[in-house]
């Protein structure tokens, strides 16, 4: 008779304790709580493997890709229900972490599977997408979710762009970068002591006119428009003219320099309903997917207001 325990701690600890015709064997493993994907035969894998011993935990989900994990809904959430087979493997080979076990058609010859143990799953997949302009400003601080439903449907937009400011690079839209308005000088994650040049209680990264001279920051350029506002000094003592309120010549703006913002998508996967031998186990935690795909950026000049 064969007995299965999960335990999880950390890490992914299984404990297999193996009897049969009164022997005692003892399997210890003990993965990692991060998982990889690629595309297999017909599905796609998730799979995490090990060396010391050579083992592998792996999820076979049939007529289904590795590009659907993020393919979110428009609040960045992706809530999903496949049904799947669960394999654990050991191997007589000393490393398997550099062989190709899942990604490939045809499995590297050297590979020795010595244990194969499977059963029929649930998968459940969950992805969250997170989006950051990375401008300083900590995202809890720029009224994401003003109904506090957990939904950023409604997040604040400063400027009218159709960005909101948790991942608009420019919140005020005066085509200087939010980062380069000081909108946390001591950088403390508080921007109460935000630079607001002109005293009008409105700091600079969400003030349209800077230094209060009656012309839109965003309008203080001289010659060549080219979005960049720090370039265009009249007078180097005291700065760019968008920070001069002696100075308030007028070019009116005719776009907004490009922004950009990063992308972090957030997969995790639980296995539920497993059957292996006599065990019966109502859910385990697969952990998180990590490698390419999870994490980029994305620019986007919005359209001029």
């Amino acid at each position: 008779m064969r007995k299965l325990l999960f335990v999880l701690i950390p890490s992914l600890i299984f404990y297999f304790f193996s009897c049969d015709d009164g022997d005692i064997i003892t399997f210890n493993i003990d993965f990692d709580d991060t998982f990889e994907a690629c595309d297999g035969v017909n599905g796609l894998v998730l799979y995490k493997t090990k060396d010391d011993p050579s083992e592998s935990l792996s999820i076979f989900i049939n007529g289904f890709t590795r590009e659907e994990l993020f393919e979110v809904n428009s609040d960045g959430v992706l809530n999903d229900t496949k049904s799947g087979t669960l394999y654990y493997r050991t191997y007589s080979n000393e490393r398997i972490s550099k062989l190709d076990l899942f990604c490939t058609d045809v499995p590297d010859d050297e590979i020795d599977i010595t244990m194969n143990d499977d059963s029929d799953c649930s998968v459940v997949i969950s992805t969250t997408l997170i989006e950051d302009d990375n401008d300083g400003v900590p995202t809890a601080l720029e009224n994401p979710d003003p109904n506090g439903d957990g939904i950023y449907d409604d997040a604040q937009d400063t400027d009218g762009d159709g960005l909101p400011d948790y991942k608009d690079a420019d919140d005020d839209g005066d085509n200087v970068l939010t980062k380069d308005e000081n909108p946390d000088p001591n950088e403390d994650g508080n921007v109460s002591d935000a630079q607001d040049t002109d005293g009008d209680g409105t700091p600079d990264y969400l003030d349209n006119d800077d230094d209060g001279d009656g012309t839109l920051t965003r309008d203080e350029e001289k010659g060549t428009q080219d979005q960049n506002l720090g370039n265009d000094i009249t007078n180097p003592d005291v700065g760019p003219d968008y920070l001069n309120p002696e100075v308030n010549d007028v070019l009116p703006a005719v776009k907004y320099r490009a922004h950009t913002f990063t992308q972090t998508f957030n997969v995790t996967v639980t296995i539920r309903d497993i059957e292996i031998t006599e065990l019966k186990q109502e859910s385990l935690d697969f952990g998180i997917l990590e490698g390419s795909g999870t994490s980029g950026s994305q620019s986007i000049t919005p359209e001029f207001n």
